[in-house]
Order: structure tokens, then sequence, then C-alpha cells
């Protein structure tokens, strides 16, 4: 499961299918995958005779809910249905499941408040109230059911998105005014979505399982949204050479580091030497520490005395405050011909200065490689698209796709599902990471892993995939045992980045055709 679909794009698959399929099938086959899934989570019920709540609302997503309430019924399971439909308004096959649930002599509750629903003791409600198609927040009146299903215990499973979430953003529709259900499961149909791993979506989605209904292949078009993970960057995951030395794993230049804010360059540079740099760097726009007591292995400069040639990679930004000082740097770095990594303060300069923009959007080399990686958090990315943090919010993929096509820069939208997006309008959505990463420095600590793949020769398109799914795998590595999420510091994500980056190195080496195993063998 990686691809992501838009909901114009799943509109599109599911019409190529229903050309060529019988009135109802598709509906049937999500009916059925539905009640398979639920009654999957309900062999975990403690009650003797488990009963379900459906909620079905006007449209085929009601449909699919009201056919998976039949084949419950039809297993003996005690089902309720409270029907949030105009029966007169229905589309074709959501009116011929509502026939069958009425023959089925299934239980509907009249009372469409909550309180036709009090009382009862339910072990498993499935949401059946709103698909991919939501434009506008829910009423009043449904606001009133999905708060009462947010209040529940038991498991909650949407059909095909929660209720009340954008499946192309992960943003809750109707911002303020909107609600959406708080799924413990989801089962999505024909491909997975964007909205379900981004913003809201990582609160409201839970776990996510795809059902591609059986469609042919040959109805749907190559994507350009993926889930990103190792094998997106797997070609430039290779182990180190023995016959090796510190010059062959390049140098990072951290610049940043103004007077009072000495930490986060520190951050950046210790990540990029626990990421695997040759040598690391550290740059400062005003007179820095000596030396870091901790990891004397750091080299202090002074960045007006430091040349930003093509052999190092350059991490621009991290505590560099916003003087004409810093400016001046930044402009000579945006200048040079290395690969470079613009974050924090950098990109505050950048959103507040035209000229610094040309400089960032012109980095290209020839034949059009993209050199440049940008790191905004939606603070950030909303000065760079002079707007508001609640617009970036609303439309993350969005926000990161014009970040990416303005500044032609790889952009990494931090925050909630980091979003990944490229010039050419392709885009990844990270799965990795957990709250535990809310907490300052933790940006310092990703940009200084992005130098650090750059400085060994990685790509920037692999660097910048990497990178982001590393320092979220390590952060969920971290909570696995039992540290966090809440009170972890960006220092201790440092190691754990280590741990987890060659741990991957040496799975996918462990999983790769061996050619020396195979020519002894013919020896």
């Amino acid at each position: 499961m990686s691809a992501l679909y838009s909901v114009a794009e799943i509109r599109e698959v599911e019409q190529k299918a229903l050309s060529g399929l019988q009135p109802y099938t598709l509906m049937q086959r999500a009916g059925s995958a539905v009640a398979e899934y639920a009654q999957e989570l309900l062999c975990s019920a403690t009650e003797s005779s488990p009963s379900v709540l459906i909620l079905a609302g006007p449209g085929n997503n009601g449909g699919d809910a009201l056919e998976a309430a039949c084949l419950l019924e039809e297993a003996g399971i005690e089902v309720a249905v409270q029907l949030h439909a105009d029966e007169s308004k229905q589309p074709e096959d959501a009116r011929r499941a509502l026939a069958r649930a009425r023959e089925a002599e299934i239980q509907f509750i009249d009372d469409l408040t909550p309180a036709g629903l009090r009382g009862q003791s339910w072990a498993l409600v499935i949401d059946g109230l709103f698909g991919i198609g939501l434009s506008r927040a829910p009423t009043s009146k449904l606001r009133a059911i999905i708060d009462y299903v947010n209040g529940l215990r038991c498991p909650v499973l949407s059909i095909d998105v929660p209720s009340g979430l954008n499946a192309d953003s992960g943003s809750i529709v109707g911002a303020a005014d909107g609600a959406a259900v708080n799924a413990s499961h989801t089962i999505t149909f024909i491909g997975d979505k964007p909205g379900l791993h981004t913003c809201d979506g990582k609160d409201h989605s839970g776990h996510i399982t795809l059902r591609p209904l059986d469609i042919d292949h040959g109805c749907y078009k190559p994507t350009r949204a993926f889930l990103n993970g190792p094998q997106y960057f797997a070609a430039s995951l290779k182990p180190r050479a023995n016959n090796s030395h510190k010059g062959s794993y390049g140098d990072v230049i951290v610049v940043g580091g103004a007077r009072g804010m000495a930490g986060a360059p520190v951050l950046a540079a210790r990540t990029a030497a626990f990421g695997g740099a040759g040598r690391v760097y550290l740059a400062f726009v005003d007179d820095g520490p000596a030396y870091d007591g901790e990891h004397p292995e750091l080299m202090f400069r002074v960045a007006d005395r430091v040349e930003f040639g093509p052999g190092a990679a350059l991490v621009v930004g991290p505590g560099m405050g916003t003087s004409r000082h810093a400016y001046d740097i930044l402009s000579r770095a945006l200048d040079s011909e290395a690969d470079i990594v613009v974050d924090a303060d950098a990109l505050n300069l950048i959103s507040a200065e035209p000229t610094l923009q040309h400089k960032l959007h012109d980095r290209n080399r020839a034949g059009g490689e993209v050199v440049s990686i940008i790191t905004p958090h939606p603070l950030e990315a909303a000065r760079l698209l002079d707007t508001t943090t609640q617009q970036v919010q609303n439309d993350r993929p969005q926000a990161a796709r014009l970040l990416a096509r303005h500044f032609n820069a790889i952009t990494v939208l931090k925050g909630a599902g980091t979003v990944i997006a490229f010039p050419d309008g392709e885009m990844a959505i990270n799965p990795t990471g957990n709250p535990a990463l809310s907490t300052a420095g933790t940006g310092d600590v990703l940009s200084g892993l992005c130098g650090a793949l750059l400085a060994q020769g990685w790509p920037t398109r692999a660097a910048a995939l990497a990178a982001t799914w590393i320092h979220g795998a390590a952060a969920d590595r971290l909570v696995a045992e039992g540290l966090g999420p809440v009170g972890l510091t960006a220092s201790e994500f440092i190691p754990a980045i280590r741990a987890v980056f060659n741990n991957i190195i040496r799975d996918h080496v462990h999983h790769r055709p061996s050619h020396v195993a195979h020519h002894r063998t013919h020896a």
C-alpha cells in the first residue's frame, strides 16, 4: 500500500470500473469487505452477544454500510441502523441496499439524535455517514452524532474515510465548524487516500486497511503521490567499504548560530556526524563556542572565513537569526554550487527578500538537477507562501507542492504526516513519526540528517525521502522502547537515528542478492 489517489482520481477509476460491471457489484464487494473486517474486530469483543451500531448516510458510503448490515445480520450478529438519509434522494445502488436491509428486518432506530442511541452497549460502530465527497461541515444534528461516537470506548470502523475528514488534504471539513469521527480502524476502497495520512487524518483514521474491490488494474492511471518508505531510497543504501576513510563520506557545513542560539546548529551538526558524514563543521554567524565538549570531533569556525565550495553539503539556517550579516552569509551560500538544506531562520530571511527567493529558485545544476532541499514547518511555510498557518494546514499537500514549484526545491513540510514535494509535482507523505517530535530542536536534527546524506553522495530526492523516514522511525523506536512521547528532547533522537539508519542498511544488504556468494559457488 504505497500509491495515493486524489478524490478525482478515485472517481475516475470507479467510473471506468463501473462501465464494465453489473449495477450494484462494487457496493456488494464493499459491503462484503466491511462485514468481513467487522467480524474480525468483533472476535475480540467481550460481550457474549455483541451488538453493532451502523450509521448510514445519504450516499453510496451509506449504501456500503447498509449492505454490510445485511451480511452481518445473516451471520447472526445483532445490528441496529440509524439512517441519516432522504430515501428519495439516495443513489440507485444505495436505495437497493436500503431495500435489502428493510427486507431483512434489521432494526432501524427512528430517533436520529444521540438520545436514540444512549442506554445501549455497542461492541462496534460502523461509520458510513459520509464518503470522500463531503464538501461542507456536517449539520449540527450530525455533529451531535459524531460527538456521541467519539465518546464511546468501543472500536469504530469508518468506511473509506472517517466521516468529516477531507480525503485529499486530511483536514476536517469546515475547519472549526466541522467535526470528524475518531476511527480506530478505517477500511478504504479502490486506492489509498492522502488525507488518511497527514494533518488531522493522522489522529482520526486509526489503523488503515485498503481493499481495491477487485478492480482491474487497467482502470488505474499512474499516480503522482505515494507513501514514503525505504523502497524509494533503497538504491542509495550501501554498506561501507573496508577500504574507505573520512574523505569518502563527505563534509557537512552547518551555518547558523547567531548569538544566544548556538544550540540549534550544534544539534544539526551532531546529527550530521551520527548520520555518517566524514567531517562536520559549524560555521557561526556570530562568535560561537570554541568546541563541543560532548562531541569534540565537530569543528567550529566563523562563517565569514568558511568557503562554501561544491565539495561540501550545506545546512543553512539553524539558529541563524535574521540580521543583515545573516542575510549576506545566506546569499553567499545560495550562490554556491553545493547541495544545500535550507531551514529555520534562513527560510524566514528568504520569505522576506525577493532577491534570495530568486537565488534559491535558480540553483539548478546543468540538466535541471535540483540541488536544494527546504524543510519548513507550517508557520515558515505560511511566510514563504504569504498566507496563514491555517491555510497551509487546510491543505498540506497543496502547500508543499506550491513551495516546491515556486522555489524549485524539494520541500519537506514538517508536521503530522510530513509531506515531501518535488518541483515536478510528485509528492510523498511520510508514515513514520509521532508526537514525540513536537519539541524544540527536532527540525534542526532533521536538517542535519539531510545534510549528512547529501555529503555522502545521495541524490537530493533520495536524501529528502530517507532523512524524513529515518527521523520519524527514530521517534517510533524510542516510543516503542517506552521513552516518550512526552518529554523526549531533540538530543535523544540523534543516537536513535544512527541505530535506525544502520538497521535499514543491514536489512537492505541482507535481502540483496550477493554476487560474491554467487561467484564463490561457481569457483
